[in-house]
């Protein structure tokens, strides 16, 4: 099953964008090593619920990040999530890294820790817990947050899917 995802145009939003990692990387040639930097990057609009990750290489770290930048606007995705914290409970699953996302009461605060929080300030999700489960590779990790968002499902969805009125749910 293949979605297509509608291209969100990143000009029209307020961006914020928050580094998640950098690594420092070489490749050995034959002079000695070229070293280069790796920058994984989230960006987001808490208020229109939109969120996008990407990664940039280059010799210097602040380039790297402007590439991660522009990768992560090209990766842009809405989330359905309530006023104060996401619908249902979720399992989001990227190679062997999991997250599971539980909706918490208001008042409670984003309670995750490094990657997993990124995105989830990034999209502007209020109050949520999280358990980060499997391996905590911050590029699995961030990827398997962003399926869990994927996966939540909008209200009136849920409704015509089952063939109800929404104030039945």
């Amino acid at each position: 099953m293949v979605k297509s995802v509608k291209r969100i145009d990143p000009a029209a939003l307020n961006l914020k964008e928050q580094v998640v990692s950098i690594n420092r990387v070489t490749k050995v040639v034959k002079g000695g090593k070229n070293l280069s930097f790796s920058a994984l990057v989230v960006i987001g609009d808490p208020s229109a619920k939109v969120v996008g990750y990407g990664v940039g290489k280059a010799k210097e770290v602040p380039s790297a990040i402007r590439k991660g930048i522009e990768a992560a606007k090209k990766n842009l995705r809405k989330v359905h999530i309530l006023e104060t914290t996401i619908a249902h409970q979720v399992l989001g699953e990227y190679a062997s890294s999991q997250v599971l996302l539980k909706p918490a009461s208001a008042g409670t605060g984003v309670i995750a820790g490094g990657a997993v929080r990124a995105v989830l300030t990034a999209c502007g999700v209020p109050n949520v817990l999280t358990k980060s489960i499997g391996r905590r590779n911050p590029h699995n990790v961030v990827k398997a947050t962003i399926v869990a968002l994927e996966s939540l499902r909008d209200r009136n969805a849920v409704a015509e899917m089952r063939g109800l009125a929404v104030e039945k749910l």
